[in-house]
């Protein structure tokens, strides 16, 4: 059983969706990730990779900043080019892209964001935190805490879908919730809600967008609890 979203809009014009091409690109990269290989596909990264990703994140950026207006997001894609200071296997480039859509700050991090990432082998979409400081777990136990009523009540529409699982590092010691249901909340070091897909005709598709803004319209109540818990945004 699917979320219960908004009803589909128009695909945002520009994206038509990945190609074949785009999965033998980043596979073809994986396997000769080095600048020679690169500078000779240059072309074929930027029409088969890099732009029909920088399409679709505009294209959702721009229909999910419609409907939920007043929240200040900027979206943002990830650079092809690995950090050199990070670069100790011989790898300058990723075999992976993606994209997020989020509230400006600092350390993006620490921060709650929506994000699609597209890699060789697979896609996923959700919404989360890359690495959340201890401080903001630990407001969100406190606030479960103070009424875990009311976050059963937040987490309830996850209830009887199967489009986002809850994801995250646990504490090898389990700290004891007040209730069952929020246990699994309790108990992250981070946490993500995350749909993995394989690659396939979904992907292909102009419809993707469609998918990515009713996941992420779905998940927007979460979105707004997590982000009061965060100190580092510029709101």
């Amino acid at each position: 059983m699917k979320p219960t979203m908004p009803a589909n809009h128009a695909g945002g014009a520009g994206f038509t969706g990945f190609s074949e091409r785009t999965i033998e690109f980043m596979w073809n990269l994986r396997l000769n990730n080095n600048k020679t290989w690169f500078e000779a596909n240059k072309d074929a990264f930027v029409r088969d990779f890099q732009t029909p990703m920088k399409q679709l994140g505009r294209d959702v950026f721009m229909r999910i900043s419609a409907e939920f207006s007043g929240r200040d997001f900027i979206h943002k894609v990830a650079r092809i080019y690995r950090d050199a200071r990070r670069v100790r296997d011989g790898e300058p480039y990723r075999a992976n892209l993606w994209f997020t859509i989020e509230r400006p700050a600092e350390e993006w991090t620490s921060t709650p964001v929506f994000w699609f990432e597209l890699a060789p082998d697979n896609w996923s979409y959700g919404l989360g935190f890359y690495a959340a400081r201890a401080e903001t777990m630990s407001k969100l136990r406190a606030r479960i805490d103070d009424d875990p009523a009311a976050f059963e009540k937040l987490i309830a529409p996850l209830d009887g879908q199967d489009e986002f699982v809850l994801d995250g590092p646990e504490y090898a010691r389990k700290k004891e919730a007040p209730t069952n249901k929020t246990a699994p909340w309790y108990n992250k070091k981070t946490l993500s809600l995350i749909h993995n897909h394989p690659i396939g005709d979904a992907l292909f598709s102009p419809e993707l967008a469609d998918r990515l803004v009713k996941g992420y319209a779905f998940l927007m109540p979460l979105y707004d609890y997590l982000i009061t818990l965060d100190s580092t945004g510029s709101g």
